[in-house]
């Protein structure tokens, strides 16, 4: 409970800060909003061409485009410390952090926070739910848990594959490039159905970045549509691998702080 009063309390100065200029936050943000706005837009015109991909609609592709996107800019609003991990590192902050007694971990997600970031989920959570009422979805209780369960596992998810990064950063400073490729890389590509993508790619999603078993299946199951020869209760099950695959992560996490070694910055 202190850790979360913590956290709440770090948010609200972090908020304070990022809206002390006003003008500048409100650029900032909108500029945001225009950068997953054109994104979007993309989906939009590509559907205009094209009336279906495979058995998916263009208010389908929608759908998907707004849980993931939701789904990862809850991390980069709230988490901006995970996502942003290698200047701690290069700084030395990182080294205070290690001296001080509360875990390393709280200290990081207290850190940083993005208050931009409200316009990018804006049009997430436009986009998911036009992509709902365009698709007709019939809702239910069983699908807004779901719904509400692929939302935070996915967020996990993604928190835990930035943690990759971080880990990463405490062995060689600066993260390889090639980390993005399961961190934007995956929130560009798991926008749109993960079985219109070659084999190789389906694995990659399902078993190292699992978004198809956060994101795809239960969206999936709130369209009713078959996906990867699921069944339908699978979609309660399955978004589960977002929280475990954070936990495993965590738990290496700690395990390379007691291998680092400070910059000496």
């Amino acid at each position: 409970m202190n850790t979360l009063k913590l956290y709440l309390r770090s948010m609200k100065m972090l908020v304070r800060c990022q809206t002390e200029y006003p003008l500048s936050f409100l650029l900032n943000t909108l500029s945001q909003l225009i950068m997953l706005g054109g994104e979007m837009l993309a989906v939009v015109l590509l559907f205009d061409r094209f009336p279906s991909l495979g058995q998916w609609t263009g208010e389908n592709v929608l759908f998907f485009f707004g849980l993931i996107s939701t789904s990862f800019y809850l991390v980069e609003f709230f988490c901006r410390g995970i996502t942003n991990f290698s200047p701690l590192v290069r700084s030395g902050a990182l080294d205070h952090m290690l001296l001080r007694p509360r875990g390393v971990m709280t200290q990081v997600c207290c850190a940083a926070m993005d208050p931009r970031r409200i316009g990018a989920l804006a049009v997430g959570a436009a986009a998911l739910a036009a992509g709902a009422r365009g698709s007709g979805v019939v809702w239910t209780v069983g699908k807004g848990v779901v719904l509400l369960e692929s939302i935070a596992c996915g967020s996990a998810l993604v928190a835990g594959l930035f943690l990759i990064e971080a880990v990463c950063c405490l062995y060689a400073v600066r993260s390889p490039e090639a980390v993005n490729v399961l961190t934007y890389g995956g929130r560009s590509a798991c926008q749109y159905p993960i079985d219109i993508y070659p084999r190789p790619l389906r694995v990659l999603f399902v078993c190292v970045a699992p978004f198809a078993l956060t994101t795809h299946a239960p969206a999936a199951y709130i369209l009713e549509k078959p996906l990867l020869g699921l069944p339908g209760w699978a979609a309660y099950v399955v978004p589960l691998a977002g929280a475990a695959f954070l936990t495993l992560m965590y738990f290496v996490f700690r395990r390379a702080l007691k291998d680092y070694r400070s910059t000496g910055s």
